[in-house]
């Protein structure tokens, strides 16, 4: 890879089968770690292009052992992480506010790399033992509307760099490339992302591959709806600024979404909302993503619906049943 590092490293860039190469052979556990990591820091000092994305995309989904849910036809509901704002798990809270509401869910996630607790951190915390079984997740899907995919166990890539993105402990061309390889390649996604740049670039990528899809970037930094000033809404037919108010919810300041410090602190966070006991900010939090997300699989609903079913998905206790169903026949 030195080649190619010299090149980056003097701004230069990659083609897309040069990118595909490099992912490749990162793969097959052909680069020590130093040269991942540098890598990495060459990806931090300038921004990824359409091409080099493409092409890492096309080496992780060759590797990645595919699933076919096709018939499912899930929506997948992430935020790439790397915002540095250490809040609690709202993406994966929405996740089963989603599933509560009747919709199908294949979550795609990992441990955290730069935060307290990730998504498979608050998942595993909960008893879960992750699969790739195939069966298994398509029962998981069938009975309780959400699969679970912990990305190591599908990409070999995400498992020998994990060492790596954390010693690193900043936010990676990695945190960009985990919405783009769900290995069941869903039609529908919800993806939070920590910059507009970073938005325009997916919206090109989804639009390429067919994708019905909800951008979602707050101009204050966060990857997600985080309620605490404007956020921009991106779709396959166009773009918008909202307000929390604007949709009906109450704005909140940065400290009431703050995930705690430890990953036990962050699960009772998770599991107070999807109880339906946490604060009034964190639930809105969740359920404007929510909303969001079933967006994404009904373009055509407005948004009042989506969130009214968002909220009753809570208030019935459906949400919080579809975890206590998924805990049982997944741990």
């Amino acid at each position: 890879m030195k080649e190619e590092l010299n090149r980056l490293f003097e701004h230069q860039y990659l083609n897309r089968q040069e990118a595909h190469d490099i992912l490749l052979k990162i793969s097959q556990g052909r680069y020590p770690e130093s040269q991942i990591a540098a890598l990495m820091a060459a990806f931090r000092m300038r921004s990824i292009s359409v091409e080099e994305l493409t092409g890492f995309r096309d080496a992780l989904l060759e590797t990645c052992h595919s699933l076919d849910f096709s018939a499912y036809d899930p929506v997948d509901i992430v935020g790439t992480g790397g915002d540095n704002k250490n809040t609690f798990n709202i993406s994966t809270a929405a996740s089963f506010v989603v599933a509560g509401a009747g919709y199908k869910v294949v979550k795609h996630g990992n441990y955290a790399a730069t935060s307290i607790c990730g998504a498979s951190n608050v998942i595993e915390q909960h008893g879960v033992k992750f699969s790739n079984n195939p069966e298994l997740l398509s029962k998981s899907l069938e009975e309780t509307n959400i699969a679970y995919l912990h990305a190591p166990l599908f990409n070999p890539a995400f498992k020998l760099v994990a060492p790596v993105r954390k010693a690193f402990g900043a936010r990676s061309f990695f945190n960009m490339l985990g919405p783009l390889v769900n290995p069941a390649k869903p039609r529908h996604q919800m993806l939070g992302v920590y910059s507009l740049k970073l938005a325009r670039l997916y919206a090109y990528t989804f639009q390429q591959s067919g994708t019905d899809f909800v951008l979602v970037h707050s101009l204050d930094g966060y990857d997600e709806v985080s309620l605490t000033g404007k956020f921009k809404i991106i779709q396959n037919n166009g773009e918008q600024v909202f307000t929390p108010e604007s949709i009906g919810l109450s704005r909140c300041i940065p400290a009431d979404l703050y995930g705690g410090d430890t990953v036990g602190e962050a699960v009772r966070i998770f599991d107070s909302v999807l109880y339906g006991k946490a604060t009034k900010a964190r639930t809105e939090c969740v359920l404007a993503n929510a909303a969001f997300a079933i967006r994404a699989i009904d373009s055509n609903l407005p948004f009042e619906n989506c969130l009214e079913q968002a909220r009753e998905s809570i208030i019935s206790g459906n949400a919080w049943n579809t975890l206590k169903r998924f805990l049982a026949l997944n741990s």
